[in-house]
């Protein structure tokens, strides 16, 4: 076994050590904010993480001497200053092993002079509770050469969200999540995906040799809902101002269709207008069919074929970067999740995830109902689908604008990068064990790294996310973009001078 490496030296404060923090001085400068640490008690091994770090000086303890030995020498030459300069890392215990291994809430502080030392490699994977056998590997842990590979229960049965600010990296980090799934053995036990792209981002995944032939992309702009498939009470959700006539009308109209074959929404326009009905009733109602007929996201039958749009061990992309409106991103999100939530619950589909890209926008706080068609079956996911095992992962920009009700079900949380000051308090407020300190560190991550928490792991951990094996999607500089924009508009306008 490898022999421990001594990093430092407890030392008595004004009011430590105690049975939650104590301070030591630093050996060396092997030791990082988030770094692990161990210390012998008289309970058995305690295990502490380093909050902060600072360094102090006695020469340079009072402003009034420097002042003025600053005016008559030179300070360093004069006296040993360096000698007199050391590091004090402040850190919090979070638990303590027995001498039986069990872990129990340290109950007896350390001694001052006690030896502080690295932490054990097998003593921190127990820690953490990572499953390095068949866990899914997120990259590695920060200030350890430890591998970040959590259990896929642990962190998605009970859903999952990604937060963090535009650029942090948060597809980035879900990409590497689905090449896991994508890529586990079958022994190891595979499900199925389904990812929201709003942007096209995701479909850089077919780029590996080994995930092309798991991975379907579909244009969301040609996906269409069944018109005999839904009830008049879909319709009413895209025009709420319908009343409750109009929407009896409109259900016994497409029930009297349903009996003479599949039908769209042209069909039911002329059965509106040759239907004996009040004009009070018919002029709106027609009126709104026309509308919703617009939207180009009726048909006759779905297409796909949602039925077998599930498949364990392949992802399924819906591509939404050629539709704009936000209604029909909804309605079809809504449609497809209720579908596929219902073939689960009858067991006719595989355990799932469904990622949800913008989900602030799909399932936003506060919003009215006509504005956040696809809400209700999301916070339903939510609260029942781990009882199904059909699973969720949010991933925003914009955690204060989610619906509290479905972010609040997801128990583990990847955060990277944020820096609103809104957001961070919301991101607080759902996670008991974020510190104030922890806080600090989210808002200066660099791209990439992450915070791990919830049910994935026993304690919060900061993530280094590892490399991703398909090729990322980068999107075009400013400046290259307008270049290529401007030459593209000289040459346009030179053909149509020639013409």
């Amino acid at each position: 076994m490898q022999e421990q490496q001594k990093l430092g030296t407890v030392i008595a404060t004004e009011d430590s050590p105690s049975v939650s923090e104590f301070s030591f001085v630093i050996h060396g400068g092997s030791v990082k904010r988030g770094q692990f640490i161990t210390v012998k008690t008289n309970e058995g091994t305690a295990i502490a993480t380093v909050q902060n770090i600072f360094k102090t000086n006695r020469y340079f303890e009072s402003a009034g001497s420097v002042h003025e030995y600053s005016k008559s020498s030179d300070m360093f030459s004069a006296f040993p200053v360096k000698e007199w300069e050391y590091t004090v890392a402040e850190t919090k215990i979070l638990g303590t092993y027995t001498n039986d291994g069990s872990l129990q809430r340290a109950s007896f502080p350390p001694s001052p002079g006690s030896e502080i030392y690295e932490v054990e490699t097998s003593m921190l994977n127990k820690f953490l509770g990572l499953d390095q056998e068949k866990g899914i590997e997120l990259g590695e842990i920060q200030q350890h050469e430890l591998k970040a590979k959590f259990n896929m229960t642990k962190m998605l049965q009970k859903h999952l969200a990604v937060l963090a600010m535009s650029g942090a990296g948060k597809s980035y980090a879900v990409s590497v999540l689905v090449e896991e799934l994508l890529l586990r053995p079958n022994e190891q036990g595979r499900i199925a995906v389904l990812i929201i792209d709003n942007h096209g981002e995701y479909s850089s995944l077919i780029s590996d040799p080994l995930l092309k032939d798991k991975v379907e992309v579909i244009d969301a702009s040609e996906i269409k809902i069944g018109v005999p498939n839904i009830s008049a009470k879909v319709f009413a959700q895209l025009c709420p101002s319908m009343s409750a006539t109009q929407v009896r009308e409109l259900n016994n109209i497409m029930d009297g269709l349903r009996g003479s074959g599949t039908f769209d929404v042209d069909k039911i326009i002329s059965a509106v207008e040759s239907a004996e009905m009040k004009e009070n009733v018919s002029a709106p109602l027609l009126a709104w069919m026309h509308e919703i007929k617009a939207m180009d996201i009726f048909g006759e039958a779905d297409y796909p074929n949602f039925d077998g749009l599930l498949k364990q061990g392949c992802a399924t992309i819906l591509d939404f970067k050629n539709v704009l409106d936000l209604r029909q991103k909804q309605m079809i999100v809504a449609y497809i999740s209720r579908k596929l939530f219902n073939l689960r619950r009858k067991n006719s589909a595989p355990p799932y995830l469904e990622i949800i890209e913008e989900a602030h926008n799909f399932c936003p706080e506060g919003s009215k109902a006509e504005h956040a068609l696809s809400r209700g079956i999301i916070e339903t996911l939510a609260r029942e689908g781990r009882k199904f095992y059909a699973n969720i992962c949010l991933i925003s920009q914009r955690p204060v604008q989610l619906s509290t009700t479905a972010l609040s079900q997801c128990n583990t949380q990847i955060i990277l990068r944020v820096t609103n000051p809104y957001d961070l308090d919301h991101i607080k407020k759902s996670a008991e064990s974020i510190t104030q300190q922890t806080l600090e560190i989210i808002s200066s991550l660099k791209v990439g790294e992450a915070l791990v928490i919830g049910e994935a792991t026993n304690h919060p951990v900061f993530v280094k996310i590892r490399k991703r094996r398909s090729k990322e999607s980068h999107g075009e500089k400013l400046e290259d973009y307008a270049i290529k924009f401007e030459k593209a508009n000289k040459k346009l306008a030179e053909g149509k001078d020639f013409i």
